[in-house]
């Protein structure tokens, strides 16, 4: 599979030749690797602008955009996850499907998604995590209310149910689709994503707050933002992490980028590119400094400070090789695993064997031996590794002191 994203680092989009954003001095070179790389190149600049540059006053650095990964780097997705698929099982409880546990809609929303990854590569590509659970939650609903008609029906006759005519059996599948309402399934799919974010909020890693109050004390004006593929959002975790944050990006919020590059992570002949969810990331960061600074009175962008941007999280393709093709530094969150208990990054290590992949993950193998590709090829694109989150704060100053 051809992987290789040619990007080139040029000024932030959407505010012309004069962003604030310069392209660091690291990335001068092309870098290029084998077909499994991501190859970098940046546009060139004359002679004389570089002898212009070599005698112009060196800029300040300073930190104006801090974007984060949320699962897996935040707080541990597998455990948030099993106790948000347990609010599941007790509403639908509530609605009246009792006998169902979490992992019956697990494995459903799993076969869904290898079904149509199989069948249908472009309608899987454009399934979200939200609508792999809507469509789960339905089936097990329709599943319970077949087998109830079925039953029913068997009991009038007073036969068995093994004994009901074929005519009868399909009649009772099409009564079980119309039987389950959608704004029930909407209830459920809405119980499962509010306890997702107390679940998250009550096992944010213990060492988050207290490092995003030291980001904050050493960079006053950072603007902080989430990046994610699911439904986490930081400003509704209003306990913890609300505060802390300007704004979240969602892939799910730009259907046709999150299927394009889905599509593209499935052909071989395309490059699967991560640049729409980064590029609009950039711009909504930029967007909020100029506005924060002109209500502070200040100018921006203040020609005397080079602004740096630095994206955090655990996944080498997703998080390191997306926003570094848009400019940013990053920083690889490879926690502990005693402590912090990710999971995400070790379903690479487990691909030959099924049963070790986390429970929560609904990712078909295929997807994930191309994902592992791109991994690969975004190891030269780390700019720092943590292996705790309060190491974090150390990390930005080093990238800041490093450009």
């Amino acid at each position: 599979m051809r992987l290789s994203l040619s990007v080139a680092f040029i000024s932030i989009l959407g505010f012309g030749s004069t962003s604030a954003f310069s392209i660091p001095s690291s990335t001068s070179s092309n870098i290029r690797t084998t077909s499994t790389s991501y190859a970098l190149s940046m546009t060139s600049t004359s002679t004389t602008d570089a002898a212009s540059k070599s005698t112009s006053p060196a800029l300040t650095k300073k930190l104006g955009i801090l974007t984060f990964d949320l699962d897996d780097t935040l707080y541990p997705v597998s455990i948030v996850l099993d106790e948000a698929n347990a609010a599941f099982a007790r509403s639908m409880n509530q609605f009246g499907y009792e006998d169902i546990v979490p992992a019956n809609i697990v494995k459903t929303g799993k076969r869904i998604r290898e079904t149509m990854a199989e069948n249908d590569p472009e309608g899987s590509a454009a399934l979200t995590h939200t609508e792999t659970r809507r469509l789960a939650i339905r089936e097990e609903m329709e599943k319970i209310e077949y087998q109830r008609k079925l039953q029913s029906c068997a009991d009038d006759w007073a036969t068995q149910v093994s004994s009901l005519s074929p005519l009868v059996v399909q009649n009772a599948k099409k009564w079980a689709k119309t039987a389950v309402s959608e704004s029930v399934v909407e209830a459920v799919l809405n119980a499962w994503e509010m306890e997702r974010h107390h679940a998250a909020e009550r096992h944010l890693h213990t060492d988050v707050v207290e490092t995003f109050n030291q980001i904050k004390a050493e960079h006053p004006h950072v603007v902080i933002g989430a990046v994610t593929d699911g439904k986490a959002n930081p400003l509704l975790m209003t306990f913890t992490l609300a505060k802390h944050f300007d704004f979240c990006m969602n892939w799910e919020d730009d259907q046709a980028g999150r299927k394009q590059f889905f599509v593209d992570l499935g052909n071989v002949e395309k490059d699967a590119d991560l640049r729409w969810i980064y590029t609009a990331t950039k711009e909504k960061g930029e967007d909020i400094l100029s506005t924060a600074a002109g209500l502070r009175g200040e100018e921006y962008p203040d020609p005397s400070v080079e602004y740096v941007w630095i994206h955090v999280g655990d996944d080498l393709a997703l998080d390191v090789g997306g926003a570094a093709t848009c400019g940013a530094k990053t920083i690889l969150a490879e926690l502990a695993d005693k402590q912090y208990h990710q999971t995400a990054r070790h379903r690479f290590d487990n691909l030959d064997n099924s049963e070790m992949l986390p429970g929560w993950s609904t990712s078909p193998q295929k997807e994930l031996r191309r994902r592992l590709m791109m991994n690969k090829a975004a190891e030269e694109l780390v700019d720092k590794k943590v292996a705790f989150i309060s190491h974090i704060p150390e990390a930005i100053n080093n990238i800041l002191e490093d450009e």
